[in-house]
Formats: C-alpha cells, sequence, structure tokens
C-alpha cells in the first residue's frame, strides 16, 4: 500500500473530522461494502484465505486480497504465514478486531430487524458467540 503523508492537508482534516465526530473514525478503518463482512466472518476464529474466499461469495480476489492488506495495515486482523512452501496463511481478529464484535453484531440485528424479506440465517447461525 501508498505510505501516507502524514503532514498532508487531507491527514490534517481528517483529524479534525475524527475528532468532532468518532463515527469518522470507525468508517475510516471498516467502511466499504467488505471489510465488516470479511471481520464478520473473522469473529468465529481464524480463517485461511480460501474458505474467506468461499464464505463471501461475489468478493473478486483482487478485492479480497486489498481489504486484508488494508485491515491488517488497521491492525484490526492479523496475517499468519507458515515458512512451508507452499506457506500456509492464516488470517484472525486483533485485540482491536474483537472489540468491534457488538457493532457488527448491532450492525445484524439492525439488518435482521429491517429487511422485509425472509433472511436465511437467523442471528444464532452467524459466526461467533452471540451477544
Amino acid at each position: 500500500m501508498t505510505a501516507v503523508k502524514e503532514s498532508s492537508t487531507i491527514q490534517e482534516n481528517k483529524k479534525t473530522v475524527f475528532q468532532e465526530c468518532p463515527v469518522t473514525y470507525v468508517m475510516e478503518k471498516i467502511g466499504g461494502y467488505w471489510k465488516p463482512i470479511i471481520l464478520f466472518q473473522l469473529l468465529s476464529g481464524k480463517k485461511r484465505y480460501h474458505e474467506l474466499k468461499k464464505n463471501i461469495p461475489g468478493i473478486s480476489e483482487k478485492v479480497l486480497i486489498q481489504q486484508l492488506k488494508q485491515l491488517e495495515t488497521d491492525a484490526l486482523i492479523i496475517r499468519d504465514a507458515t515458512e512451508n512452501i507452499p506457506p500456509v496463511v492464516h488470517y484472525s481478529l486483533t485485540a482491536s478486531g474483537h472489540a468491534l464484535r457488538p457493532v457488527l453484531y448491532a450492525m445484524a440485528v439492525w439488518a435482521i430487524d429491517e429487511i422485509e424479506m425472509p433472511v436465511s440465517k437467523k442471528l444464532e447461525d452467524f459466526p461467533g458467540d452471540a451477544l
């Protein structure tokens, strides 16, 4: 990923916005379509790349790799690779990633309450422990 220029006007503006509204900080870290879905999948424990790809239909390999790198850079997930050839890579949540559990479950509860069509899964079927 490209290095962030810490002294830029954009970075200064972000700091100001973060102070005014903490939600913007959260959206900076987990915003977008795929990041919350990846984090939600990792609530149940570490997963290999192919498991994530299989459990998140519709995501391209390129986007999954990009999102995993961004989540790792933001210290929300850990990429653990073995020295084997080929390497065995697992992804898991960091402490900060686990701290998002209530947020992710709140999103799921809200969605289930809002969706006007039948949902194929109940909240109890989602990864991780129910709150």
